[in-house]
Order: structure tokens, then sequence, then C-alpha cells
């Protein structure tokens, strides 16, 4: 894939009813299949950034493109299901189903998109097996699968929660702060796991922390500034 994975270029956002700027950015990019730190600190736009590339909000000036899509130009109904069809997401809280199975969970994005279960049987020969591949490999025991969410450690969910994002091949993960409840050492071995898994399936990589101590594992990093206080 010859397209860019994120690629911003021009981008003002402020909120309805601010007159001030919340996010400004003249360019970032992400290759296709490549990875990057994205670093802020507090009320720098990081969580306004994600719900961009995420197509949950759009720019008033500029150009959201995602694996070569214009996102400003689609309707919120086409952006939802751009997103569900091309982008898994690992949140700060992990955001499982906690009645659901390790395995239901996992398997909830083949639920909602073909392109993911499509992509689910080309990764393992079913979405099952997908699964269970993709569990394997990110160090989830085989007789925790049937177990629910809400009775997994903060570790294990956290490896549940990469699965989901990871199945169905999609063309690009976006983390946020996914590594905040975990001590150092645990941090840096799931940052190096997801790399890795990543890197597996060409799967471009959009990481953003406050913690720039994690951007040292990653080839390319982008910091992100509050805007100033001009008016939007």
């Amino acid at each position: 894939m010859s397209e860019a994975a994120v690629d911003l270029r021009g981008v003002d956002f402020a909120w309805p009813g601010s007159t001030r700027r919340t996010l400004q950015i003249d360019s970032l990019s992400l290759r296709a299949g490549g990875q990057l730190f994205i670093a802020g600190p507090s009320g720098s736009g990081k969580s306004t950034l994600l719900a961009l590339i995420g197509g949950i909000i759009t720019p008033q000036k500029g150009e959201v493109r995602v694996l070569g899509t214009p996102l400003h130009t689609l309707s919120g109904t086409q952006r939802d299901r751009f997103r569900v069809d091309h982008t898994g997401f690992i949140f700060q809280q992990f955001n499982l189903v906690p009645y659901l199975s390790v395995m239901e969970n996992v398997l909830l994005p083949c639920r909602f998109s073909s392109v993911r279960s499509r992509g689910a049987v080309e990764q393992g020969g079913s979405a099952k097996a997908a699964a269970a591949m993709l569990l394997g490999e990110l160090g989830l025991d085989a007789a925790l699968w049937a177990r629910s969410a809400a009775r997994l450690s903060v570790g294990q969910q956290q490896r549940v929660a990469a699965a989901r994002a990871l199945i169905g091949k999609p063309a690009l993960i976006v983390a946020d702060e996914p590594t905040s409840a975990l001590d150092a050492g645990h941090q840096e071995d799931f940052i190096r796991l997801l790399m890795r898994e990543c890197a597996r399936f060409s799967t471009a990589l959009l990481f953003v922390s406050h913690d720039e101590r994690l951007a040292a594992d990653f080839p390319a990093r982008f910091t992100l500034t509050p805007p100033s206080g001009e008016e939007a």
C-alpha cells in the first residue's frame, strides 16, 4: 500500500462554542506500515487528534487522510464504517466488555465488520483460529480464553485489548496511553510485543503517551504543543 497510513495537513480544530484552537497541526504523517510515537503535555490536543484520526470529529480547516481516504469529506455514518473496517484501537482503560469472555471480546470487530472478518480468515483460516493465534502470540494462556474480561488482571486485559485491535489485519492501530496502568518493566515488554505484532501484519502503529521515556522504542516521534492563544 503506497498511501500514507495517516496524513494531516493544515489542520485547525476548536470545539463548538470555543473561539480558541484545541489543536493546530501544519503537517503530520505516518507511513503505511510505520510506527510513530505521539507525545505532548496535558492540553496539547492528544485526545482531539485521536478523535480526528478516528473520524469521530472533523476539522474546521485542513485535511485528515487515513489510508488515503479524506475523512473530512465523508458523512458521519461513512466515517464510522471506515473506522471499524480499517482501524484497531487500544484504549487507556482497554474498554473490554466485562461480561463477555476473552475470546468473545477479541472477536467483536469481526461481528461488526465484514472487512475485519475476512481479514481474520486470511490470518488464521477462521476468525476464531485467528483470535486464538493472536492470544497465543500475546502470551495469554488458553485456560483464560473462556473467562470473562472482568476476571482478568490489568496485564491480561491489556493483551486481550491488543488482540482485539489486531484481529482482521487492520491497516492502522491507534494506541491511546495503553501502558499507563503498568510498571516500567511491563510497559517495555508490552510495547515490544505490540510493535512486533504490528510489523508481522504490516500494520501501521500510532502510539500516544505523555510518558516520553517510551519514545526510545520508536523509529519516529511527533510532539504536540498547545496551540497559540489566537482565535480559531
